[in-house]
């Protein structure tokens, strides 16, 4: 789109808009159907990530009982853990989906209530103005 973009994270609608997190626009009948579109693959984007998270504990089980180890260990663990676990999937080591049994999903943490609208950023919804156009110039899916 000829501007270039930092990294961002995906949030739900209880999130605040900042140009570091990328939200959905607010569900109402006034939403545009290009919007609706970039809610939609947003949403998707947000289920690879669940996914990719479930299969991570599944494969690396030991995260699922992470509090019998230190907190200063904690980001060494989970680290090793997702570089395995690439290393493993980029060679095509088979996932065994019987891993997934005891390996529930969860719903990640988010904020109860939503941001005030004084946390939102005023330059972000550029950003996510420009992801919304980009979205549509992929085409479907």
């Amino acid at each position: 789109m000829g501007k270039a973009q930092k990294y961002v994270l995906l949030g739900d609608a209880t999130y605040p808009l900042q140009d570091w997190i990328l939200k959905p626009y607010q569900e109402d009948e006034n939403l545009t159907q290009r919007q609706l579109r970039f809610n939609y693959r947003l949403k998707r984007a947000h289920s690879v990530i669940e996914n990719a998270f479930l299969r991570l504990k599944a494969r690396w089980q030991i995260l699922l009982k992470c509090d019998d180890c230190s907190l200063e260990l904690l980001p060494t663990l989970v680290l090793a853990c997702c570089i395995l676990h690439n290393i493993c999937e980029a060679h095509d080591n088979p996932f065994n989906e019987d891993w997934l049994e005891g390996t529930e999903p969860t719903e990640l943490p988010k904020p109860c209530q939503p941001a005030p609208a004084t946390m939102e950023d005023g330059r972000a919804e550029q950003v996510r103005e420009l992801m919304c156009q980009y979205f549509e110039s992929c085409g479907e899916g």
